[in-house]
């Protein structure tokens, strides 16, 4: 990872996490080519650094705070892995100050939907969650420029795919980043439907 390819805030942030020292080969391959703008599917086993290539790609793309709609959706599999990912976002993110937000199942889906309509960055979110936001209006999508998956092995073989669906169809300009940690048969609908010319890594 050239830190110096980096925006300065989010290179500051990386450096004091302490995440300079060793980037896992993973974040060493994704995150240039995150950068480039390309659809990715990448497929690592877990601990290989996929969920931090997913945060410093994203806050790279975005830079700093900007606007009121979310410019990236992430979805994830659970509020546990939800509320972990923003603590990533918070501590890479320090300097960039991107708003983040969760939203989970067991949530108040109307302080929810008041939250994201008050302004942020980032949102993450369980697929059904999102799926049920999206149909109250819930989620501003004008701005929206990027969609990550973590953990897609476990998500789209749940019936999760719809809401990845949904999202991409409804935007003409949106970079997708499926990361996985192994292959399964419904990425081939999922290449076909959501991904252009994506780079497969993995």
């Amino acid at each position: 990872m050239k830190l110096k390819k980096l925006t300065p805030e989010l290179a500051k942030g990386i450096v004091e996490a302490g995440f300079d020292q060793e980037p896992k080969e993973i974040e060493s391959v994704c995150i240039p080519k995150i950068k480039s703008g390309a659809d990715l599917l990448v497929f690592a086993p877990e601990e290989s650094g996929k969920t931090t290539a997913i945060v410093i790609g994203i806050i790279q793309q975005l830079k700093k705070r900007e606007g009121e709609a979310p410019r990236a959706i992430v979805l994830v599999e659970n509020k546990e892995k939800a509320f972990a990912m923003e603590e990533q976002f918070e501590l890479l993110g320090k300097y960039a100050r991107l708003r983040t937000f969760v939203a989970f199942d067991q949530g108040i889906i109307q302080y929810q939907k008041d939250t994201i309509y008050e302004g942020l960055d980032v949102l993450i979110g369980t697929p059904r969650r999102i799926n049920e936001l999206m149909s109250i209006t819930g989620i501003p999508m004008s701005d929206l420029k990027v969609l990550a998956v973590d953990d897609a092995e476990t998500l789209f073989p749940s019936r999760n795919h719809p809401v990845a669906y949904r999202i991409s169809d409804g935007q003409k300009k949106l970079q997708c980043l499926i990361f996985a940690n192994k292959e399964h048969e419904k990425f081939e609908d999922l290449e076909e439907r959501m991904l252009k010319n994506p780079i497969i890594i993995g």
